[in-house]
């Protein structure tokens, strides 16, 4: 069962929430999968989705790709309990502006779920597994990121931002920068 470690409700009414668990079983309206640009769904948290949710998933994928990196596409979500799948494509690291990629794919996922007027998401660590984007790195930019969007409002449907680890290292990643990123000092 997935446990809720941290949250924040920001200024918009939007919760923000960290949560230790299993993206596949989360019952929002979309998760968000740590895709690439093909959208191939082999394996880590991409392989999981499509095992879970049927092959539906990779074959509606495969209609909608190529994705370039740093933006997002939406499909159905088979057998999850979720509505919908949004395909967010990271970047790989030592490919070149990897800050900037992360943060437009975390954007275009949330402008992409608020687009089709969701209420909640869940979101991986995108691509902080075999893309290799430094685990500390890249949770500084998706925390100050999701702060962003919230800020801006450019999400307004979004009342519910769940970032979901499967490990305690990533927990302990998000954990330590979770106050700083909110504005609310360091744990």
């Amino acid at each position: 069962m997935n446990q809720v470690k941290r949250s924040f409700t920001h200024s918009s009414g939007s919760e923000v929430a960290l949560v230790l668990g299993d993206i596949t079983v989360e019952e929002v309206d979309a998760i968000v999968n740590a895709a690439n640009s093909r959208l191939a769904h082999g394996g880590g948290v991409a392989g999981a989705i499509v095992r879970r949710g049927g092959p539906g998933i990779q074959e509606e994928s495969n209609r909608v790709a190529p994705v370039e990196v740093g933006h997002a596409a939406i499909t159905g979500a088979g057998k999850l309990s979720a509505a919908y799948v949004i395909h967010a494509v990271g970047p790989r690291w030592g490919e070149g502006e990897e800050h900037e990629k992360l943060a437009s794919a975390v954007r275009s996922s949330l402008v992409l779920a608020s687009d089709y007027q969701l209420a909640s998401v869940s979101m991986p660590a995108i691509s902080t597994g075999i893309f290799g984007f430094p685990l500390e790195t890249a949770v500084t930019v998706i925390l100050g990121e999701i702060r962003k969007v919230l800020d801006e409002g450019v999400a307004p449907s979004l009342k519910q931002i769940r970032l979901v680890v499967f490990d305690e290292r990533s927990l302990h990643a998000f954990e330590a920068q979770w106050r700083g990123a909110w504005g609310l000092g360091v744990i």
